[in-house]
């Protein structure tokens, strides 16, 4: 009678691989009925260095969600999903990753938005909106440091940005341009929107007053004031002007 003949290296695989499940398997129950060492919370610093939420926001975000501070939880109750998404509710939260390492320590990593431009409208209301034109309330940890807008200001709605004429979408877009410019970013530090819907440019050194008017043609008119600002202003002098006017196509306007 013939056996048939085994392949011994085929079998070696087939032992190597249930090996390395029942490693894992047991692991992972060993794992699941262990507790939690500990939760460490680190908070992403903005590009200046500061915080709009700290770690004790985010522990005592978790406390209030989910009754306990996680420490020394039971691994297998904790929902590493749902606490992202619980912190990811908070305004100041771009994006919560929370995992449990090696040691069963609890992380919990934030990366905080960036405020763009601070909003004091004249119907009182005070509030950020961030790169992505999300809004942000003030934070009792800091006040960034950004341009402020103010004057009369469309009410703040989700969907601003789609709006076909809107004085907050306008606000927002010349924020960006004058963000990514960095003369004038670091040279505006405040954008006043008049009754009639018009546009003022407050510079950080000197008295003057920018014109902008609209938000059509943005990019030529911030050109010409470049322009202005790098060649005629340090023969005129800085106290010289009282208004500079971008309004006119082509030129720039000045009245003492």
């Amino acid at each position: 009678m013939l056996f048939p003949r085994i392949n011994y290296t085929k079998l070696a695989w087939v032992l190597f691989f249930f090996i390395v499940g029942m490693i894992w398997f047991i692991a992972r129950n060993r794992k699941a009925s262990s507790f939690a060492e500990g939760l460490q919370v680190k908070v992403s610093e903005l590009a200046d260095g500061n915080k709009l939420i700290s770690e004790n926001d985010v522990r005592q975000a978790l406390l209030k969600a989910f009754g306990s501070d996680l420490e020394n939880s039971d691994l297998s109750s904790l929902d590493v999903d749902r606490m992202e998404r619980v912190l990811e509710t908070d305004p100041f939260v771009e994006n919560a990753d929370a995992y449990i390492d090696q040691n069963n320590q609890m992380h919990i990593v934030i990366e905080q938005r960036e405020p763009l431009i601070r909003v004091l409208d004249n119907q009182g209301n005070n509030y950020y909106l961030d790169k992505n034109g999300k809004k942000m309330p003030p934070s009792k940890n800091f006040a960034a440091r950004v341009m402020v807008a103010t004057g009369n200001i469309t009410p703040y709605t989700p969907e601003f940005r789609e709006k076909r004429k809107n004085s907050l979408k306008d606000l927002y877009n010349i924020t960006q341009t004058l963000q990514a410019d960095d003369f004038l970013k670091s040279f505006i530090q405040q954008i006043h929107v008049t009754n009639t819907g018009e546009f003022i440019l407050v510079p950080l050194v000197g008295d003057q007053k920018i014109i902008l008017g609209s938000a059509r043609k943005l990019e030529d008119k911030l050109k010409r004031l470049k322009i202005f600002y790098k060649e005629g202003m340090p023969y005129e002098g800085w106290q010289k002007y009282g208004t500079i006017n971008l309004k006119y196509s082509g030129q720039v306007v000045c009245k003492r």
